[in-house]
């Protein structure tokens, strides 16, 4: 018997994916802030909490523009990535390379998002909902900036802290 599930079946479950994951990343932002020992490092993961909100309210619209109720589910990757992050905070408590660490996992997130928004724009075109395009675009470019800066910060900073302590 076949199965009668849908492209469209596969972008509402994904986007209930990526939903539940910005909703975690929302309430693990805040303890990687506390974490970080640079104050550079502990801006960014505000900044990036106050930009995780936004991201959070344009999904409600896309589910808004489906005409279905805004719902996550549980996504073990972004669990798993969280709990590696939570791992690295209580390893390297009080280390030179905690920030480091902060960094890779931060960045380990983002690239996890970037991949779920990168196929919801491509499906949401293939299924022709219009509306959804620019809303999921703008979050990719969100993502791929922060990507870019948590670069820059490893780069310029945190990489180089931990190796003077090594």
């Amino acid at each position: 018997m076949a199965n009668s599930k849908t492209l469209n079946d596969l972008f509402v479950d994904t986007l209930k994916d990526i939903y539940y994951a910005e909703k975690q990343i929302l309430k693990a932002l805040p303890k990687m802030a506390r974490a970080a020992q640079s104050e550079e490092g502990k801006a960014g993961f505000l900044h990036h909490r106050d930009e995780t909100q936004g991201q959070v309210e344009r999904l409600e619209q896309v589910f808004e523009i489906l005409g279905k109720p805004a719902r996550g589910k549980t996504c073990e990757a972004i669990q798993g990535i969280i709990a590696e992050a939570d791992e690295i905070t209580d390893e390297f408590k009080g280390s030179a390379a905690l920030d480091a660490g902060l960094i890779s996992s931060a960045q380990a997130v983002e690239h996890y998002e970037i991949a779920r928004y990168g196929t919801l724009i491509a499906w949401a075109k293939q299924l022709g909902l219009k509306e959804a395009v620019p809303l999921l675009e703008q979050t990719l470019k969100e993502e791929v900036a922060t990507d870019r800066k948590l670069t820059r910060l490893a780069e310029t900073a945190a990489n180089a802290k931990a190796q003077k302590a090594a």
